[in-house]
């Protein structure tokens, strides 16, 4: 492990020392591409013994979404936790109080929300220091992410936890890169763009392709993009979701403070001990979720809009709705009536790979 290490810090040291330039832009991309593999082989090392190095914490999943509170130690995350779910995690004024994961549930528009107390990540998380590792691997599996900052020291704690979770492969509030990266047997490599590049040419592509030995593949770009992003395709493993920068003990600072950081994107100013914004706190989160809820409809009765079915935006036709609710369902399949915004006409009769909206009532009529 000890080697890994030392090869990242040499190869950051290099990196720092090395001039932004068109001269070195070759140089750096292949810098980048040695780190993030080395990365790769600090989270799944290559051998048998001992414990698996990228294993979160053993929490279930429950609900229709998981969000996870991340920042460091004695920022609030257990007192936001407290307050907003009413489940009971130790609180005191000293750090490290929270030693392992503890969930909640939040009760939310009619989706149960899961929201886990992970503990405070220290600098160097992603290397391996403290249990750093164990809490960023668990923050893979949410939907979501909370960082906590105190309100006093905020700019900095925000650079320092980017930079832990940027190193595990997960990227904040970014979309996948709108490149296409594609393997062949023979031909080399072959690059295009529909744009002009100012980070990439092809001396630069072939040298981080040759780094993951790829001496033959096509690669596509349709915007200006970086080595970084040619690297995060090849590695595959990235993970992009949504993050709220939740902003505590707001009650510390001035107006004119406040002012400031509410004109940020993505902040959320809060304080969890004198519950001021929870409200708004839970409105973006729900918005940052993008939660689809479709209701159901038996026959002949009126629609239940008590308990709706929660789908994702990105998986919400009538056939991911089905799969919800049983995965037998779609087998007895006949055709799905729809009221509500996705329908043309009230109510509408669709096939199931018609795509939901918000709040739409659905009534599934199966096969005699």
């Amino acid at each position: 492990m000890a080697t890994v290490m030392q090869k990242i810090k040499d190869i950051e040291d290099e990196m720092a020392r090395t001039q932004k330039n068109k001269a070195t832009a070759h140089h750096l991309g292949l810098l980048k591409a040695k780190l993030a593999k080395l990365r790769r082989e600090l989270l799944t090392p290559s051998s048998k013994g001992g414990a698996g190095a990228g294993e979160g914490f053993d929490v279930t999943k429950s609900g229709d979404a998981r969000v996870g509170l991340v920042g460091f130690p004695s920022v609030g995350k257990s007192t936001l936790l407290n307050k907003l779910t009413g489940t009971f995690s130790e609180v005191a004024s000293y750090e490290f109080t929270t030693l392992t994961c503890i969930p909640g549930v939040i009760g939310y528009r009619g989706a149960k929300i899961q929201l886990l107390d992970l503990p405070g990540i220290i600098e160097g998380a992603k290397d391996g220091k403290g249990r750093g590792r164990q809490v960023i691997s668990t923050a893979r599996t949410c939907n979501c992410i909370l960082i906590v900052l105190d309100a006093i020291k905020p700019i900095t704690h925000k650079r320092l936890i980017e930079k832990e979770l940027e190193g595990f492969g997960i990227r904040l509030n970014k979309e996948p890169p709108n490149l296409t990266f594609r393997k062949k047997d023979k031909g080399g490599i072959n690059f295009t763009s529909t744009v002009a590049n100012t980070h990439l040419d092809l001396d630069t592509v072939k040298a981080i392709c040759s780094e993951y030995r790829i001496h033959n593949a096509d690669i596509t770009l349709r915007y200006d993009a970086t080595a970084d992003d040619l690297i995060d395709v090849i590695e595959g493993s990235r993970i992009y979701m949504p993050c709220i920068y939740v902003v505590n003990k707001i009650d510390q600072i001035t107006l004119e403070e406040l002012e400031i950081l509410d004109k940020l994107p993505h902040y959320c100013p809060i304080s969890a001990h004198l519950e001021w914004n929870l409200d708004g706190l839970l409105e973006k989160i729900w918005e940052y979720l993008n939660l689809t809820r479709i209701f159901t409809k038996p026959k002949g009765m009126n629609p239940d809009y008590e308990d709706p079915v929660i789908l994702s935006s990105r998986k919400r036709t009538v056939e991911d709705f089905c799969e919800r609710i049983h995965k037998d369902m779609l087998k007895q399949f006949k055709y799905a009536l729809v009221w509500g915004s996705s329908a043309k006409h009230k109510p509408q009769r669709v096939g199931k790979e018609h795509e939901l909206e918000d709040e739409d009532v659905v009534q599934i009529i199966k096969k005699v």
